[in-house]
C-alpha cells in the first residue's frame, strides 16, 4: 500500500503513477511524498515509478534483448514494437520450454503493456530480440547460457541493427581465451558506438566473475529482495561492486509463455529493471550521451552497504541529476520526514 504524508491511500503502482502525473510531480514539497511500510514495491524500491509516469518511453529508442525466444503473440507484449532481425526466427516453437519461458519473462519487463501484471518499464521502445540459446530447459535451474563466441556474434548483430542498449539476462559457458577475446572485441565495439551492455551478474554465489562482467563497459547487476537487501546467490567480484548496480531479483511477476502470469527470481530477473531505466531515461533526455547516462545511473544509485554490494538503482535519482536541478533531494528529504 502506497501512503502519503498527508495520509491519503493509494493502492498500486500504476494508481500512484496517475496520482503523479495529476499532482505534477515537478512540483512535489515535504507534504507529498511517498513510500512503502514493510516490503515495496520493485517499481518505488529502484524509483522507477515516478520515471515511468512521465514516460513510456520512445520508439527510437532500441533495445536488443539477447535471451530465448519470446512469445510474440502474447495479447500483454505490445508487438508494434517488438522487431525482428532479418533472417532469424524470434517466436517460440515450444512455449513450454525454459528458454521460451524467460525470453518472455524477460521481455514483459521491458516491452509489456502497462495493464498487464508485469513491471511494463518502457513499453514504447522498440525491442529487438535476438535470440542466442535454443529451445531446451536450462539445467539445474541457472541462468539460460551462450558460449561466448555465440554471445559475441549477438552482441555484433544488435549493434548493426542500430541498439542503443543491449539487455543480457544469460550466463556464459564453455569460456576459453580464444572465446573470450572474440567477447572482449565485441564488447569493446560496443563501447565505441556507445551502445550501452546491461549483463547479469550470475547466480552461483561465488566471489568470481567473467570475460563478460570484468568488462569495463558492461554494467553488471546484482539481485536484491523487495527491501533492498543483498540475495545471497549472486555473484560478486571487485568489478561487479565497483561497475555494477542492484535491483529487485525476487518475487518478480512478468509474463509467462502460456499467457498466465509467471514469477522468477534471480540476477537475470534484476537485470531488465536497469536495462529499463537507461531506456527510460535516454527517452526523456535523448540528447544526451551515452557516458552521461552510464555515470549518472552509477553515480545516483543508493550507496547503503558501502561497497561489500553493489548500490541500489536509483532511476529517479539519475533522470533529475542529469538535468541539474533537486527535486530527488526534496522527495528524499519528504521521505524521510514521513518515515
Amino acid at each position: 500500500m502506497l501512503i502519503t504524508t498527508n495520509g491519503k491511500r493509494i493502492g498500486s503502482p500504476f494508481a500512484h503513477m496517475r496520482y503523479i502525473q495529476k499532482n505534477k510531480f515537478e512540483n512535489i514539497d515535504s507534504d507529498y511524498c511517498y513510500y512503502l511500510h514493510f516490503i515495496m514495491d520493485p517499481l518505488d524500491l529502484t524509483g522507477l515509478a515516478p520515471l515511468m509516469a512521465r514516460t513510456a518511453g520512445i520508439p527510437e529508442i532500441v533495445i536488443g534483448l539477447i535471451d530465448g525466444p519470446v512469445a510474440l503473440t502474447h495479447p500483454d507484449l505490445t508487438g508494434e514494437t517488438l522487431r525482428e532481425i532479418p533472417g532469424r526466427t524470434s517466436q517460440c516453437k515450444d512455449p513450454d520450454s525454459g528458454s521460451c519461458r524467460h525470453g518472455t519473462f524477460v521481455a514483459g519487463i521491458l516491452n509489456a503493456r502497462r495493464s498487464s501484471p508485469a513491471p511494463a518499464i518502457c513499453p514504447a521502445c522498440t525491442l529487438l530480440i535476438r535470440p542466442v540459446f535454443s529451445e531446451i530447459e536450462p539445467c539445474g535451474g541457472q541462468l539460460p547460457s551462450a558460449t561466448p563466441v555465440e554471445l559475441a556474434w549477438a552482441i555484433r548483430d544488435c549493434i548493426d541493427a542500430g541498439c542503443r542498449i543491449v539487455n543480457l539476462s544469460i550466463a556464459l559457458e564453455e569460456p576459453s581465451p580464444e572465446g573470450d577475446r572474440d567477447l572482449t572485441d565485441a564488447l569493446d565495439q560496443a563501447a565505441r558506438e556507445e551502445v550501452i551492455v546491461v549483463a547479469a551478474a550470475g547466480n552461483q554465489g561465488v566471489l568470481g566473475g567473467s570475460a563478460l562482467t570484468r568488462h569495463p563497459w558492461v554494467l553488471p547487476v546484482a539481485a536484491c529482495d523487495l527491501q533492498g537487501r543483498p540475495s545471497p546467490y549472486s555473484n560478486l567480484t571487485g568489478s561487479i561492486c565497483r561497475n555494477g548496480l542492484s535491483a529487485p531479483g525476487e518475487k518478480i511477476t512478468s509474463l509467462g509463455s502460456d499467457g498466465e502470469r509467471a514469477a522468477y527470481c534471480g540476477t537475470s530477473t534484476a537485470t531488465p529493471f536497469v536495462t529499463g531505466a537507461i531506456a527510460l531515461l535516454w527517452s526523456e533526455l535523448p540528447e544526451s550521451h551515452s557516458l552521461e547516462i552510464r555515470s549518472a545511473i552509477k553515480s545516483r544509485s543508493l550507496h547503503g552497504r558501502g561497497f561489500s554490494f553493489p548500490p541500489l538503482l536509483d532511476a529517479w535519482g539519475a533522470y533529475c541529476s542529469i538535468r541539474g536541478d533537486g527535486r530527488v533531494e526534496q522527495y528524499r528529504r519528504g521521505t524521510k520526514k514521513a518515515a
